[in-house]
């Protein structure tokens, strides 16, 4: 746009800085006349702006509160680099769908609003992406022009990669048989390589080796829950209940003892 290269260069690196992921926004996508677009809201950009990450920057404007940040802010939205909308029902029928949203005609920038963006960032890594992606489809379609050593390094990376691709198959399958012998033969079963799917790291997926297939441990706030309402007197409207007095400090079976109390009836007349 227009407005946004009239923008003075503070004003520019800080949208830069928002636009970027160092910024950590928490950024939503909605729908603004059938185009997709993210917006935010605005006590989200204030943050960003207070956290160390900005502060770090050079040659942007210094912020220390909130009412600083917002000025800054209200220099992005002046701009047209974001843009106070409305946001509205879902585009589609899930409740998941982008929202519908809606400029607002009176501009301004508060803490409460939403705010869309009309700014792109550096378009640097696009095009060294799509500068990637035509040498890369070059390079496949000039393969037979490669030279031999290169052609024969390519099928031996290509094989390898084929090799743990179907070692992880192999693991997998014999991890799950040997699994299904374990459940028959000592219960409750033996998992190899119980982390082999887990959502950790490469290494973290192989340790430990093997691992007994036990059921999850309930927490202990629950036990106690429970021991709570074990522990409560059973009593009905009126009549007598039957209340469990422990002895002198001594937890053995016999120091304990039952005591029957008569309770009168709240509904008696």
């Amino acid at each position: 746009m227009e407005q946004q290269a009239k923008a003075p260069p503070e004003i520019q690196k800080v949208a830069q800085f928002l636009r970027g992921g160092s910024a950590g926004m928490k950024v939503r996508v909605g729908a603004l006349n059938g185009k997709r677009l993210d917006y935010f809201k605005g006590k989200s950009a204030i943050k960003a702006l207070m956290s160390p990450a900005y502060q770090k920057l050079k040659g942007c404007p210094k912020v220390t509160t909130e009412a600083e940040a917002t000025t800054v802010l209200q220099g992005l939205n002046a701009f047209a680099f974001v843009l106070r909308v409305q946001r509205g029902a879902p585009s589609g029928s899930s409740s998941s769908s982008p929202k519908n949203l809606q400029i607002i005609q009176e501009q301004m920038f508060s803490a409460d609003e939403y705010y869309a963006w009309f700014y792109d960032g550096s378009q640097w890594t696009t095009y060294a992406g799509g500068i990637l992606m035509v040498a890369i489809m070059l390079a496949g379609v000039m393969f037979p022009l490669w030279p031999p050593i290169m052609r024969l390094g390519v099928w031996y990376l290509s094989i390898g990669m084929l090799g743990l691709i179907g070692l992880f198959f192999a693991i997998a399958i014999v991890r799950l048989i040997f699994y299904v012998i374990t459940v028959v033969t000592a219960s409750p079963g033996i998992w190899i390589f119980p982390k082999l799917f887990a959502d950790v790291g490469f290494v973290e997926s192989f340790i430990p080796l093997w691992e007994w297939d036990l059921p999850k441990k309930k927490s202990r706030k629950r036990k106690a829950e429970k021991q709570d309402k074990g522990k409560a007197p059973a009593r009905t409207n009126g009549g007598a209940y039957i209340e469990e007095v422990s002895g002198s400090g001594d937890s053995r079976p016999q120091s304990r003892s039952a005591r029957i109390e008569e309770v009168e009836d709240e509904d008696a007349p």
